[in-house]
């Protein structure tokens, strides 16, 4: 069972345990969101992104979101006027976290007194370092068609789901040739394409909850860890081993 959080406001630092969640809401300011540690899903109406300590998603104002927390998390955020917008964001976009803005998020929400002078200075600085991430493949656009949505949901309760698309449109009553044009209008992805993203992102939360390379290759649906340890390298640079690594570090 999941825990859900309702949202606080302002830059603060929240521990959030395994499966917890923050429910739907939206704020007025811009805010930038930072998992120090663990895993964080941050999910909006169009898609969902995975987000690892070594990025950080910034949600324009008053774009609705949720989250949800993947091994023990440590959530941090900062918000900034709607008028302070340094890259013109108008969608949720995901950002580097470099060194030096890691340690400004952190000095910003650690409970610490700054005075109104240190924060403006800090903040100004982050600001500064706010730069889009290298194009991985943290996103996962959700489609809003109803058949869609229930083989979205199938494949999300069980990623590994080997049916194909003809078997799942008899699970939900559409024809394989019509789910495959809706994905590819909905999501700008082909089946396949959006199918291999879900599971990529299922194996992100899985590792981070300790589980083994093996394991999550299996309830992905990969048919080997050789298998998966490809796709991931491919999808995000480096191995399943050395992102757990990533994660335990301080």
């Amino acid at each position: 069972m999941s825990i859900t959080r309702q949202p606080l406001p302002g830059s603060k630092l929240l521990r959030l345990t395994h499966r917890e969640r923050i429910d739907w809401h939206d704020h007025a300011e811009h805010q930038l969101v930072y998992p120090s540690s663990g895993i964080l899903r941050v999910s909006t109406s169009v898609g969902s992104w995975v987000v690892p300590p070594q990025r950080a998603v910034w949600l324009p104002a008053e774009v609705a979101h949720t989250h949800q927390a993947h091994g023990a998390t440590q959530l941090r955020s900062l918000a900034f006027p709607a008028e302070v917008n340094p890259l013109g964001l108008i969608q949720p976009t995901v950002l580097s976290v470099p060194a030096l803005l890691r340690e400004l998020i952190v000095a910003l929400t650690d409970e610490r007194t700054l005075t109104a002078d240190e924060r403006a200075d800090l903040q100004r600085v982050a600001l500064r370092q706010l730069a889009p991430a290298p194009a991985v493949r943290l996103h996962l656009p959700h489609p809003t068609d109803a058949r869609l949505r229930d083989v979205a949901a199938i494949l999300a309760d069980r990623p590994g789901d080997e049916r194909t698309l003809a078997e799942l449109g008899r699970a939900v009553g559409a024809g394989e040739r019509t789910l495959s044009r809706l994905f590819r209008r909905e999501t700008g992805m082909s089946f396949p394409q959006w199918r291999a993203q879900l599971r990529l992102h299922h194996s992100l939360t899985l590792l981070a909850t300790g589980q083994s390379v093996t394991t999550s290759a299996v309830t992905c649906g990969y048919r080997n860890p050789s298998a998966f340890i490809a796709a991931f390298r491919e999808a995000f640079g480096t191995t399943p081993a050395a992102y757990q690594r990533q994660l335990r570090q301080p």
